[in-house]
Order: structure tokens, then C-alpha cells, then sequence
């Protein structure tokens, strides 16, 4: 599969079939969000997988009562490190650097034929709390990860004309 075409057909994915997903898949996966670049290669990440059903019910309830969470087989936290970096733009290194690879994650689940969602509502202390994460780590992203049971549908876009400007911002 063409990264574009990946691009253009992966969709979040919120109700998941109960299959599993498959070892060498989920390797797959996670070997794209180890190669994803990082600034000044700092590759400041850690993936927490979570495949047992009660630890997916509880991430479900931090994450704001979403119960098709629990429903996908695999769950990734995604994890930034060395948190106290910042580039000299004022970014946080580890908050790009694992936005970065959890990119890599979904486009290479789509390719393998399995769904993804980007969860970004969550309370952060409950899933460190969940899952041991040391206070100085700070929770990223989460993704539910599994075979789909859904066709979902194209979200709109808006144009390159609204969203690019040349030379300055207009």
C-alpha cells in the first residue's frame, strides 16, 4: 500500500470485532512507532500495550465513559519522556516527538487491515494511576487498536485553499 493511500482511507474506528490482534501485526505496529523520527533523535517515548479486559474497561472510563474503548482488543498508551525539553520554538520535544509515532502506528494498523482511533480525551491521572506510569511521564495519546466491525465513512475536509497560504499567513 502507498503511504497516500493510507492517508486517504484510514478512519477512526470505534467499534471493533473481538478477534485478536495477531502478534506479528501488533509488532509490526509498534516496530513503526519505534522508527518514527525524533527530535535530536531523543527518542523520548514508551508504548504501554493493554490487552487484559479489565485494564481496557477502566481506560474506558478515564477516558470520559467511552465504552467502546474496552471494546477494541489492544489499547496503546503513548508515553513521552525526558518531559522537561523543549525546542527553541517552546514546543515540548517528547509531546511532538510521540504525536510523531503514534502517526506511524495508525498508518501502519490501516495498512495491516486493522482500525485505530486517536483518543485525546482522557484524565491523565487515572491512567497513570491505572497503569503505574511515574509522575514525571506525561500520557500523550491513547489509540484503541483491532479488526473492524465498522465502514467508516469519509469525514469532510476543508480545502487546500483554506488551509495553506504562500510566503506570510493570510
Amino acid at each position: 500500500m502507498e503511504v497516500f493511500t493510507a492517508i486517504q482511507g484510514r478512519r477512526s474506528i470505534r467499534k471493533y470485532e473481538s478477534t485478536p490482534v495477531e502478534e506479528e501485526k501488533l509488532s509490526k505496529v509498534l516496530e513503526a512507532a519505534r522508527l518514527a523520527p525524533s527530535a535530536s533523535n531523543l527518542q523520548n517515548w514508551k508504548f504501554i500495550v493493554v490487552r487484559d479486559e479489565n485494564n481496557r474497561f477502566k481506560l474506558a472510563e478515564a477516558a470520559g465513559g467511552q465504552s467502546w474503548v474496552a471494546q477494541a482488543p489492544v489499547v496503546i498508551v503513548a508515553c513521552g519522556t525526558e518531559t522537561d525539553k523543549v525546542m527553541l520554538s517552546g514546543q515540548h520535544r517528547y509531546n511532538i516527538n510521540v504525536s510523531i509515532a503514534v502517526t506511524h502506528i495508525i498508518l501502519e494498523a490501516y495498512e495491516l487491515g486493522l482500525g485505530t482511533c486517536w483518543l485525546g480525551m482522557f484524565e491523565e491521572d487515572k491512567v497513570k494511576k491505572l497503569l503505574n506510569i511515574p509522575e514525571d511521564v506525561r500520557v500523550v495519546a491513547i489509540t484503541t487498536l483491532g479488526y473492524p466491525s465498522e465502514d467508516a465513512l469519509p469525514r469532510p475536509r476543508k480545502s487546500l485553499g483554506e488551509i495553506v497560504s504562500f510566503e506570510k499567513y493570510i
